[in-house]
């Protein structure tokens, strides 16, 4: 049995870059991340040698029939263009989340995926992969949802980067329908303070029992990286984060190798499905939020 070989390519070398590089360097033994090999990465800026991973032109990536799969790890705003290319190549994607700015690009690069027979797998948002947020979904399981929020803070973003909060800030978005099932949005707005540069998006959402949920988002100078939640259930309230046991397996390792597992044909097509359902449904209400907040202010006379 020759067990088969995917030739991967890392593109952009951030915090997120360099440990996909590592973690395709080290795979854990005989776990789905073996079958990955990684050729080289490709970066803007030229570094020769990381570690033993050599340097690649993206036209090299792209036309090298070596190369089956790419690790997208750039800044968002370029993220659509980069799927793109290396859809249209025939290469299987993996992208860090977002994997566009806007709901319709989402759409069309998924169907791109699909017609082309691509593995297209937008990585599992890794914060759905943190032992704290499974910790926290054990807990919220079969509890019945009187209203909640869910509170971040963080320091500033380059909007022209990472895009609207909704969109950078999808993994807050994600979690929210992971627990609670499907989202409406009510109402949503943005407060900015450009001398300050700080950033506060609110956002009231339904959930499919009426029930209210709200998510904040604020960004300024010297804030904490942090999560609050206060989630209250007909059983009673959940303020703080359940304790969670630190992982063996890094957030990275957990989701190259189901990524992995996905190219190998081990993930059923229901899990499949309903992960791209989750993708793009998150996308749109993003997408949906940002309409919310760019409104001009209703005048009532």
């Amino acid at each position: 049995q020759i067990s088969k070989m995917f030739g991967t390519v890392v593109v952009g070398v951030g915090i997120a870059g360099l440990a996909r590089i590592r973690d395709l360097m080290n795979p854990m033994p005989s776990s789905p991340s073996e079958h990955l090999k990684l050729f080289g990465f490709v970066s803007r800026r030229s570094f020769g040698n990381i570690n033993e991973a050599k340097q690649i032109s993206l036209e090299d990536a792209l036309r090298n029939k070596d190369i089956h799969a790419a690790f997208i790890s750039t800044e968002n705003r370029s993220h659509e263009e980069t799927i793109r290319m290396f859809l249209e190549a025939g290469k299987h994607v993996l992208v860090e989340y977002p994997m566009a700015l806007s709901a319709k690009a989402a759409h069309e690069l998924w169907e791109m995926a699909e017609q082309k027979g691509n593995t297209f797998v937008l990585k599992k948002h890794i914060e759905l992969l943190t032992e704290e947020y499974k910790q926290l979904k054990k807990e919220v399981a079969g509890k019945d949802l009187v209203k909640g929020t869910l509170h971040f803070t963080g320091y500033v973003l380059d909007e022209n980067k990472s895009g609207f909060p909704a969109f950078s800030g999808i993994a807050r978005l994600t979690w929210l329908i992971d627990l609670f099932g499907d989202l409406t949005v009510t109402s949503a707005t943005r407060e900015k303070q450009k001398d300050k540069n700080y950033s506060r998006m609110t956002v009231h959402f339904q959930t499919a029992n009426k029930k209210p949920l709200t998510w904040i988002e604020e960004r300024g100078p010297g804030m904490r990286r942090e999560k609050k939640i206060n989630f209250c259930f007909t059983s009673g309230c959940l303020e703080n984060f359940p304790e969670a046991p630190r992982s063996s397996v890094g957030l990275f390792m957990q989701d190259q190798n189901l990524f992995a597992k996905k190219l190998l044909g081990q993930v059923s097509k229901e899990e499949l499905a309903a992960e791209k359902w989750r993708i793009l449904r998150c996308l749109d209400l993003a997408e949906v939020i940002q309409q919310y907040c760019e409104e001009p202010e209703k005048i009532y006379s």
